[in-house]
């Protein structure tokens, strides 16, 4: 069997080719056209397309068995019968739809999805490699639960009702949805991975992954609470009467602020440390998204602003100390500020940053926690606000603890940081006098925290 290069796996990828042009094709005779004319036109088109890959696998059948695409794929006499088959079952389903008469407003859109369900089928029996599985898998899994939910009127394609019964398999379901979810924000008890990746990863790394990617996550998040499962009424979101989606987030940050505070106490390595910490802010945010109210969408929005600024300020901090003194163990900033000079800056800096994460005034992560509990007050969720007021607490030791080693322990030997040559002490103090600019004039983040919630609806 015969390993193909990218170039030469395109001749035995000619059916996946055309039909991939037939899916785009769709979108583009979907514009000019008015409603009647593409009624028929897209999903003519669209078997076309279809004829026309088997046409091409049947070209194709006799062409030597090879592993495509340097062996992600096998393309041979199995992989053709997947085709032909797949081909067959959409076009039949074609004039299903064709003739049934709740999907007569089917839009291009409908058609599409179907061939591209077609493509990623043969591609699972074709599969050689676990990567190309899981992307083919996807591939036909996805577009699947679109189409199972075409219909947006009706009630049974996109929920279940609200019988009784049917709740357990949709409880189920909201709490795989929210392994994915929760895994991507460090929310327990799928934060296993962060500290040890925070400690293994390069620290530019473990800085991006702790603010980037945990703020996309809660982007997907919000979007999945406020859009698939709550009712937009004014300034509040009122949940679907089968999904009590405010105490499953409750419970979830409570653990989360729980967990991760009490374990932040414990850590040696600073960067393990602030994996914690950011385990605990992970569980103010979703405290706040409990709330399923407009105020809380704003709130996290500008949490998510203010934890950029003094998150990312240390571990910048943490980067120049391993650079300077190599270590990124906690003990081995004992005494930084006592070596004096740009060291002593640096301690402040951290400072800063440190009490901002607290929450202590007048700094910016003050500002922010005041705008999730607010949200978090709003809704009556005072048991909840108690608790991570509580939580709040808890951090100032650890956070001080820190403070105290730098201040007051006395450092282990004479090294003082060497001279900035690279502009990052820049950076820190940049990022530091934010802390407090922001904390006192904090209106304009305010202001696009509000106009970005706002844009949602």
């Amino acid at each position: 069997m015969h390993v193909l290069d990218n170039t030469a796996s395109l001749w035995y990828f000619l059916p996946e080719l055309l039909l991939s042009a037939v899916f785009v094709l769709l979108f583009v005779i979907d514009l000019p056209k008015s409603w009647s004319e593409k009624r028929l036109l897209t999903p003519i088109v669209a078997a076309i397309g279809l004829v026309a890959y088997m046409g091409l696998t049947a070209y194709s059948w006799d062409f030597p068995k090879a592993a495509a695409f340097h062996g992600m794929i096998i393309v041979d006499p199995f992989t053709n019968f997947f085709r032909i088959f797949s081909a067959l079952t959409a076009l039949v389903t074609i004039f299903y739809s064709l003739k049934a008469k709740e999907l007569a407003m089917a839009g291009a859109e409908y058609w599409a999805i179907l061939l591209g369900i077609v493509i990623g089928m043969p591609m699972l029996a074709a599969s050689n490699n676990l990567l190309m599985i899981y992307l083919a898998m996807e591939i036909v899994s996805i577009l699947s639960y679109i189409m199972v939910g075409y219909l947006p009127n009706s009630r049974r394609s996109v929920f279940l009702e609200s019988n009784p019964a049917e709740r357990l398999p949709l409880f189920v379901g909201l709490l795989m949805a929210f392994a994915g979810f929760g895994y991507k924000i460090s929310a327990v008890p799928f934060h296993m991975w962060a500290p040890d990746v925070y400690e293994g990863a390069p620290t530019p790394v473990t800085a991006f992954l702790s603010v980037g990617p945990k703020a996309a996550g809660f982007g997907i998040v919000l979007r999945f609470i406020y859009t698939a499962l709550t009712q937009h009424h004014g300034e509040e979101f009122v949940p679907l009467k089968y999904v009590d989606i405010s105490s499953l987030l409750s419970l979830f940050a409570i653990a989360t602020m729980v967990l991760g505070n009490l374990l932040a106490i414990q850590q040696k390595n600073i960067k393990r440390f602030l994996a914690y910490s950011s385990i605990a802010h992970a569980g103010y945010m979703l405290m706040a998204a409990a709330a399923l109210n407009v105020m809380a969408l704003q709130a996290i929005l500008f949490y998510l602003l203010t934890y950029f600024i003094m998150n990312l300020g240390a571990f910048g901090v943490a980067i120049l100390i391993q650079n300077d003194l190599g270590t990124e163990e906690i003990d081995g900033y004992k005494g930084l500020a006592k070596r004096g000079g740009r060291a002593l800056w640096i301690s402040i800096a951290m400072l800063m940053f440190l009490f901002s994460l607290t929450g202590l005034p007048p700094f910016i992560g003050f500002v922010g926690k005041f705008y999730l509990f607010a949200a978090v007050l709003d809704a009556k969720l005072y048991a909840l606000a108690l608790i991570g007021v509580l939580n709040s607490v808890v951090s100032l030791y650890y956070y001080a603890r820190v403070v105290k080693v730098m201040f007051f322990d006395d450092p282990a030997d004479e090294r003082s940081l060497a001279k900035d040559s690279r502009g990052l002490s820049t950076l820190l103090f940049g990022l530091a006098a934010a802390t407090v600019v922001f904390g006192l004039f904090w209106k304009s983040l305010a202001l696009l925290s509000q106009s970005s919630a706002n844009m949602m609806f």
